[in-house]
Order: C-alpha cells, then structure tokens, then sequence
C-alpha cells in the first residue's frame, strides 16, 4: 500500500472533509469545526505539510460554499498556527492534553483573527491603542447569536468538534487497530 494512504490517513482526512463540510449545515454562530480540524490534522497526521494543508484544503472547499471574505487570510493564518498546536498534541496526547489545546486554539483564533482586523482596516490606529480598539471592539461579534458569546459558541464550539474528532478516532481504533498505525 502507498506509505501515505494509510487507513489512519484515509481515516483521519475522511474525517476532516465531513467536519469542514459540516460547516455549510445551520449552526449556532461561531460553532464551528475549525479549530478542532486544525488540531485533529497537526496531532493525528504523521506528514506536516499534509497536516496543514488538507484541512485547509477542506476548510477552502466549503468557503466556496460559504463565500469569501476580506479576513480570509487572519483566519487562514490562525487556522495554520492551530495545526502547530496540534504537533505538541501528537506526542502523547490524552484528554486533559486536548482539552487545554482546544482552549488554546480558541484563544489564539480570537488574538491572531482580530490582529489582522488591526493589520487591515483602516479605522484602527497602527499603534497600541488601535490594537486594543480591535480587541476590544471585537467582542461583541462573538456574541450575534441568541445563545451566543466567545465562552459559549466558540469554546463550547471548539471542544464539542475536538472532541467528537478525537472520540471518533480513539473509538475507531479500538474497533480497528490498524488505524493507529502511522
């Protein structure tokens, strides 16, 4: 068999492109699969550059879907900083290991998403005081939603998607051991 279509490869990719396209069906807003994809890839596939690049490559497909924005790159550059984290994630990963990546990606999409707002929307100043502005003025956006705010869609979000990757995968392995195979 070709050393990269493993079936934990073929398992792990299958599983990026539903949770990409999982996106185009109603969610709450910010309830996304994102940083879970970007996690899940950097932890569960040995090649690097595929790990960053097929869920972006999934993450691209379903914004043909979705639409594209002048933000695309923030959250493009944030998604690929995620993947990082899931590199730390894949050397013995356990649950307490997931749950505090998740939160960080979470964390970190908020900081990296709203720095390129500063970078560039003219409205902000180019100097501290404009950065802050940009943070600050950013949350009320994670907020558009009924039940919405940054610590119940976007967290709740991104530990819901983690979790269900990772449970998927740890479920499937032990049902067939030749996923954790690299």
């Amino acid at each position: 068999m070709n050393k990269i279509f493993t079936p934990k490869f073929i398992f792990v990719a299958s599983a990026l492109v539903i949770a990409a396209f999982s996106r185009l069906i109603p969610h709450p807003f910010n309830f996304t699969p994102i940083a879970g994809m970007a996690l899940f890839g950097g932890a569960l596939l040995s090649d690097k550059k595929l790990a960053v690049a097929i869920p972006l490559v999934a993450m691209f497909i379903s914004d043909i879907f979705l639409g594209f924005h002048d933000q695309m790159l923030g959250v493009y550059i944030s998604f690929i900083m995620i993947s990082f984290i899931g590199f730390w994630v894949s050397s013995n990963y356990s649950a307490g290991k997931i749950v505090l990546a998740s939160l960080s990606s979470s964390l970190l999409f908020f900081l990296v998403t709203n720095f390129y707002c500063w970078l560039i929307y003219p409205m902000y100043t180019k100097d501290l005081a404009g950065l802050i502005s940009a943070y600050t003025l950013a949350i009320p956006f994670y907020s558009n939603d009924v039940f919405g705010s940054f610590f119940v869609n976007t967290i709740l979000g991104d530990l819901f998607y983690t979790s269900a990757l990772f449970g998927a995968y740890h479920l499937a392995s032990l049902k067939f051991p030749v996923l954790v195979k690299a």
